[in-house]
């Protein structure tokens, strides 16, 4: 189950954003979920090396400034609230949210080729500021920040690497606002850092086949795959959302 899931989220870090989220459940079938977390943190730092050295010149300063810091507070409130929220119903109402915005962005790309108007930030900065705090939040709960994320960040359009690269230099960050949580929560041992570091190589290997497979997708195109990807994605949070409250 390891395999798999580390090559998964090589292609997500690659660029092909959100796939990622399936690693998870995927190793769950095998170990905890806690533990599954613990070995796959230290596995996604170093895949954000990766992939942010190979968009390093690709990002948008203004939406990192806008929701790294709302991401910070998300990540204390899941921290502060771990023994009160359940994860099923958090990535339950994701998934949900999910679904519909990408079943509504491919409705308009069909309609009108693509949102028209001035860019979402300048008109409603706040937008920015929530779906960076629901990104940290459902990332420290759920494991499942990228959603919220890519709801604010896919109406604007960005070029394709940009986008790839602010997306890994977010996730980067987040990942490191993580650590203190995780360790303050005894999630990592030994046998989950062996663990991590035995996978790090394919994990590499796959990042870099995900940055070699992205940039040959065709520019109009990318978008199409990214709504895609997070439709099924959503899909796949409510399902293990709705089996896991109904448990």
């Amino acid at each position: 189950m390891a395999i798999p899931a580390v090559i998964l989220l090589g292609l997500s870090k690659g660029g092909f954003a959100g796939i990622g989220v399936i690693a998870l459940p995927l190793m769950a079938l095998a170990i905890s979920p806690v533990q599954a977390a613990a070995i796959t943190l230290p596995i996604l730092i170093v895949q954000d090396v990766v992939s942010v050295w190979a968009f390093r010149h690709s990002r948008d300063g203004a939406i990192l400034r806008l929701m790294l810091p709302s991401a910070a507070i998300g990540i204390f409130a899941g921290f502060a609230l771990a023994a009160l929220v359940e994860p099923d119903a958090v990535g339950l109402a994701v998934g949900l949210i999910s679904v519909v915005f990408g079943l509504q962005r491919l409705w308009l790309e069909r309609a009108a080729a693509g949102p028209t108007g001035p860019p979402v930030e300048g008109r409603w900065p706040w937008r920015g500021v929530l779906a960076g705090i629901a990104a940290g939040f459902t990332s420290q709960v759920s494991h499942a920040g990228g959603p919220p994320f890519q709801m604010y960040v896919i109406p604007k359009r960005l070029a394709r690497e940009s986008f790839i690269g602010t997306s890994a230099i977010f996730y980067c960050v987040v990942n490191w606002m993580k650590v203190p949580a995780y360790l303050a929560l005894g999630q990592f041992n030994r046998e989950s850092l062996t663990t991590a570091a035995v996978l790090l190589p394919l994990a590499i290997v796959a990042t870099y086949a995900g940055v070699w497979l992205v940039r040959r997708v065709p520019g109009e195109s990318f978008y199409r795959v990214i709504y895609v990807l997070l439709i099924l994605v959503g899909a796949k949070l409510v399902w293990d959302g709705a089996v896991g409250l109904w448990a």
